[in-house]
């Protein structure tokens, strides 16, 4: 198979979706790996290093478009590239197609076999391919909060563990998942005071079981999440509906009750936010305030520590990659079952079903389709 990475063009988004070692074993497997020029510089990788690992180096994105029956990616495509996507050509990226109904339109319009980072699942039904930014995110969250918390930077001016003597800063975690539980890893390692809400009573024990009395769980409902939010300096956002907008926990009217100068950091972004004055930004202008409440809602936040989220993420995105390539998306999805709900669209079918309920729209069981 000819499989294609081109370079990120969200605005300063800087990781890239295969790595030299990634191509080696595309190219080892007897695949076709063209890379465009320049697209691993923002995660400190260079063109030599490819070409060492057996890529064709192209000069442009068009090249590698035109020339791949794969594309790799990391992010979404944006309206520039919808033109450059064909029928048949397997697009291998997240997507968040919940939270984008034009890229939605755009990949059923081309007929192309998307497939979606986000939902593609593990035997145990977990989302691997999530998992590593979720990670990342999760443990960046505490640290972008921590840093805008701070009085020059529009926060209450805080130290989020404070010192002896003073109190230390309440942080509110909504989610107890892989992003929720990394956060938590960060502000208890902090010394902060953490609260944890989740709807899983199971889930709820298990972070009991791992943190003790260095955290409070909280089951979630809308009376304690107003409660909490009240009393918070800092909040993250870290709920997940595979494939799905996000809810939104957080009211407009909550806001008005919550501390001036406390911040909130959305990282369900992606997914459109759980907080319903949520807005995408980006690295380079990454907050705004809503009623004296710090907004953090950047929408690709692991790529501002890109060298540690590419590898992370394509450590595991690389096992699907092969499959696909090696035996093509179909026979792929037959042999590993979690693959067939990654597949979002395919020949012009909607085939994600928490899509079509969220737009409305017509939904199709990819394994008829394969």
């Amino acid at each position: 198979m000819k499989v294609g990475c081109v370079k990120e063009i969200k605005k300063h988004e800087y990781r890239v979706g295969m790595t030299p070692e990634n191509a080696h074993a595309y190219a080892t497997s007897g695949h076709h790996v063209a890379i465009e020029a320049g697209a691993g510089l923002g995660s400190g990788f260079s063109d030599e290093e490819y070409a060492a690992m057996g890529a064709v180096i192209l000069a442009s994105a068009d090249e590698v478009w035109e020339s791949s029956d794969m594309i790799v990616k990391v992010k979404e495509p944006l309206e520039e590239e919808y033109p450059k996507m064909r029928e048949n050509q397997t697009v291998y990226t997240y997507l968040h197609l919940a939270a984008d109904r034009p890229l939605t339109d755009a990949l059923l319009a081309n007929r192309v076999k998307a497939v979606a980072y986000e939902t593609i699942r593990d035997r145990s039904g977990g989302l691997p391919l999530l998992k590593p930014m979720s990670e990342v995110a999760g443990r960046l969250s505490i640290q972008e909060g921590a840093k805008y918390l701070e009085r020059p930077m529009g926060g209450m001016g805080l130290l989020l563990g404070g010192v002896p003597g003073v109190p230390r800063a309440k942080v509110v975690i909504l989610g107890g998942g892989v992003v929720g539980t990394n956060a938590c890893k960060i502000a208890v390692g902090m010394g902060a005071d953490v609260t944890i809400l989740d709807k899983s009573l199971e889930r709820l024990t298990y972070l009991d079981d791992i943190f003790g009395a260095r955290i409070q769980t909280l089951y979630s409902q809308d009376a304690t999440i107003t409660q909490e939010l009240h009393k918070a300096d800092l909040v993250i956002g870290a709920v997940l509906i595979p494939g799905a907008a996000a809810p939104k926990l957080i009211k407009r009217a909550h806001l008005a009750g919550m501390k001036k100068g406390s911040v909130i950091v959305d990282v369900a972004v992606d997914q459109g936010g759980c907080c319903e004055t949520t807005r995408a930004t980006y690295h380079d202008d990454p907050i705004f305030v809503v009623d004296g409440v710090v907004h953090y809602c950047v929408a690709n936040m692991p790529g501002a520590v890109s060298r540690t989220s590419t590898i992370a993420l394509t450590n595991a995105t690389i096992v699907y990659g092969l499959a696909i390539a090696d035996m093509g998306l179909e026979a792929a999805a037959k042999k590993f079952a979690g693959l067939l709900p990654g597949i979002n669209c395919y020949g012009g079918k909607l085939t994600c079903k928490e899509v079509a309920d969220g737009f409305g729209m017509s939904y199709t069981d990819p394994a008829s389709l394969i």
